[in-house]
């Protein structure tokens, strides 16, 4: 059994313009009606608004009247701010605690259900969280740690007199594990979307020669699914950066917002510009680093899971 990579060679170009079939000129003038209208709107939507927000980050605003230009002051703010600190070391725990843990869970569930009778009804249960809002799933996952709530209710039964204080010390342990079983059930269904298409006969060449499901995993599982890996990395590093609803819901009460020791940046953000005097710029500058932040994981993801094409 073996598994080869060779490099994807890329179509040259024609030389010239005029060596290209009519089918060839016809795309390349379609082409700008078909993007330039996806172009405008990314342009509005996106580039526009980061522009904005890069642009009230170096001010002084409160939302309304003039802005008074401050330089850099508002990211030295963040670098003094010991909130700051806890918040963006919290975004950090989420990115590669929650990830780690996440991304282990699903290769698990991947070398078990590749094999289990009725997978694809098993996937579609895995799946349901991400179906529900994030808030619902706050308020359940609250629900179920509360003092008396059905966790510690189970803990009593099995003889535990005095279960922990879920909420109170043990708060931002309980929204890690919330995450990572929010977002466990997404991730093994990419995966497994992938382990799909790996041709049947590699495994059963693994079974001829006795190999272990770890075994397969390792040597054919995932080598093959590797650059869906990446993109999962990728998607996940984003989204445990701009995390909010989970966090501000569960943890913080009626029109309050969480304690600070379960911050995030976006948490952080939202503080900055809707609770007690609005400081837009701080807020805008939190948004630019998380943005900044966004941009270097991606760059090295994309180097760390780059490789060869591979063909089978």
């Amino acid at each position: 059994m073996a598994v080869t990579a060779v490099r994807e060679a890329r179509p040259a170009r024609p030389a010239a313009a005029a060596q290209a079939s009519p089918l060839e000129r016809r795309r390349r003038r379609l082409f700008w009606p078909f993007v330039a209208p996806a172009l405008l709107l990314y342009m509005v939507f996106y580039i526009v608004p980061t522009l904005v927000t890069a642009w009230i980050s170096f001010n002084d605003w409160a939302g309304a009247g003039p802005m008074r230009f401050a330089g850099l002051d508002n990211y030295r703010r963040l670098m003094l701010d010991p909130v700051f600190h806890d918040a963006f070391t919290n975004t950090l725990v989420i990115l590669f605690v929650v990830g780690g843990a996440t991304f282990a869970l699903s290769f698990v569930m991947t070398i078990i259900l590749r094999d289990m009778v009725g997978r694809k009804a098993v996937r579609s249960i895995i799946f349901f969280p991400n179906i529900v809002s994030g808030i619902v799933l706050s308020i359940l996952w609250g629900f179920l740690f509360q003092a008396d709530g059905v966790v510690n209710t189970a803990l009593r039964g099995a003889g535990l007199s005095h279960p922990p204080n879920w909420l109170g010390a043990h708060l931002f342990s309980v929204i890690m594990i919330g995450l990572v079983w929010a977002q466990t059930g997404f991730f093994t269904t990419i995966l497994m979307a992938a382990v799909d298409r790996i041709p049947k006969e590699l495994y059963e060449a693994c079974d001829l020669e006795g190999a272990t499901a770890l075994q397969r995993f390792r040597h054919v599982t995932l080598p093959l699914m590797w650059d869906v890996v990446g993109v999962c990395s990728v998607l996940w590093s984003i989204h445990a950066i701009k995390l909010f609803e989970f966090i501000y819901a569960f943890a913080g009460a009626a029109g309050q917002l969480p304690p600070t020791h379960v911050w995030n940046t976006a948490v952080y953000a939202y503080a900055e510009a809707f609770s007690g005097v609005p400081r837009y710029g701080s807020a805008a500058a939190t948004g630019m680093v998380m943005l900044a932040l966004v941009a270097v994981l991606v760059v090295l993801l994309r180097r760390l899971f780059r490789r060869d094409g591979v063909q089978y």
